[in-house]
């Protein structure tokens, strides 16, 4: 049974805007729902432990997709999201790999934390992957190789894309863009259409550029874990 760690953000506060981000319901619903079909024992952290906040607008009608009114219907897994570990608790060795769902939220904290940050390196170390959609290959700022190069560095790599970023209306207000981020930190960068899935597979490091890409990158960590074990 894969043990899999799934780090959600704890930051909720959109920049000086007075609005509300979090995490992006689908972002953690969809690839949750890929490791529990798949048998695989989820833990869920977060910076400060507890409820995570959860981005308003990935809660109304339009975002709705079959995991979100699946995750509605679950109470056992609300309760488990109501109730995550703090991440500074949480140790590389007692997973087989992590997964870190977006929102705008991780751009604040997790891309800043420095438990997330010995986490990514130790698990990259140990050679076990590391799956980031959307907002979240933010978590891969600042991790660095033991060469001490950016874990990005020559890798193909993908994430929410300026032109989408520009679609919502929040390029001044987020405290650096994912593309230019990837791109400066020596990533391979490339991506699909705007809103559509893409996933990049680099090694040990899976990215996805978007919410339609949640699910695919969680299969794509699923699968990376088969090929390791055979």
């Amino acid at each position: 049974m894969n043990k899999i760690l799934m780090v959600l953000t704890s930051h909720d506060q959109l920049g000086n805007t007075g609005a509300k981000t979090g995490f992006w319901l689908e972002e953690f619903a969809a690839p949750y729902y890929v490791f529990k079909d798949a048998g695989a024992a989820i833990t869920l952290a977060s910076p400060l432990g507890g409820q995570p906040p959860l981005d308003p607008k990935s809660d109304d009608a339009a975002s709705q997709t079959e995991s979100t009114r699946r995750f509605k219907a679950d109470p056992a897994a609300q309760a488990l999201l109501a109730s995550t570990n703090k991440l500074s608790e949480m140790k590389a060795d007692e997973f087989d790999a992590v997964f870190y769902p977006g929102g705008h939220g991780p751009l604040w904290d997790l891309a800043e934390d420095g438990a997330s940050i010995a986490l990514i390196e130790a698990m990259l170390a140990a050679g076990k992957p590391v799956a980031a959609v959307c907002h979240a290959p933010a978590v891969l700022r600042h991790p660095k190789t033991s060469e001490g190069k950016s874990v990005v560095h020559g890798k193909s790599v993908t994430g929410f894309t300026n032109t989408e970023e520009a679609a919502v209306g929040l390029t001044d207000v987020v405290p650096f863009l994912v593309e230019d981020m990837l791109k400066a930190n020596g990533g391979d960068y490339s991506k699909g259409a705007d809103w559509q899935p893409y996933v990049l597979t680099a090694g040990l490091l899976i990215t996805g550029q978007n919410p339609a890409s949640s699910a695919p990158a969680a299969r794509a960590m699923l699968e990376k874990l088969a090929a390791s074990s055979r």
